[in-house]
């Protein structure tokens, strides 16, 4: 009997589509987020900072729905189990991340005493929230914190699977690979 190929244990076209495009649109969003201050060309990119955040909010929500009704493959099985729950507490702490992150973001632009533009590429206007200036300023404090978070956690995010794809050898990075085959 012929062995069948490992491809069952690859993402599905859709979650990867997801996955990179969230990716790197957060990858953008910390560079301008984190770097805004320090290098002020950053800090002119706040308006499509902004747009980058509220749409990251919508595709994780996409993502999230996608996720409940489609099965993430299984873990190779070389993969101890302390290491899986590392890896799934990461993953889900992500997926707050990216949905808190926008949030606090736009409770921060909606300050009712201060309020920024606030549209979609410049498209349409987006409504904003309905906070008081005590939690604008919370969402102020949240938002940079969370960042530093994102950033700590994308770093981790990407140095386990580079570890895995250099050091341990197995597939898990080729899992999430676009055009891996």
């Amino acid at each position: 009997m012929a062995t069948r190929p490992v491809m069952d244990d690859r993402y599905s076209a859709v979650a990867i589509a997801f996955h990179w495009t969230i990716a790197l649109l957060v990858l953008v969003n910390l560079a301008s987020g984190l770097g805004g201050d320090a290098v002020p060309a950053l800090g002119a990119l706040f308006p499509l900072h902004k747009a980058i955040g509220i749409t990251v909010l919508l595709l994780t929500l996409g993502r999230i729905v996608w996720r409940l009704g489609h099965r993430s493959p299984p873990l190779p099985g070389s993969i101890p189990g302390w290491e899986r729950a590392v890896a799934h507490a990461t993953h889900w702490t992500l997926y707050g991340l990216l949905v808190l992150m926008p949030l606090s973001g736009w409770a921060m632009a909606s300050n009712p005493e201060r309020r920024r533009p606030l549209t979609w590429f410049g498209a349409f206007d987006l409504p904003y929230l309905p906070v008081s200036a005590a939690q604008a300023g919370m969402g102020y404090d949240v938002h940079g914190v969370l960042g530093w978070m994102m950033a700590a956690l994308v770093l981790l995010h990407i140095a386990a699977a580079l570890r895995h794809h250099l050091i341990l050898h197995d597939r898990t990075l080729i899992r999430i690979l676009p055009s891996a085959r």
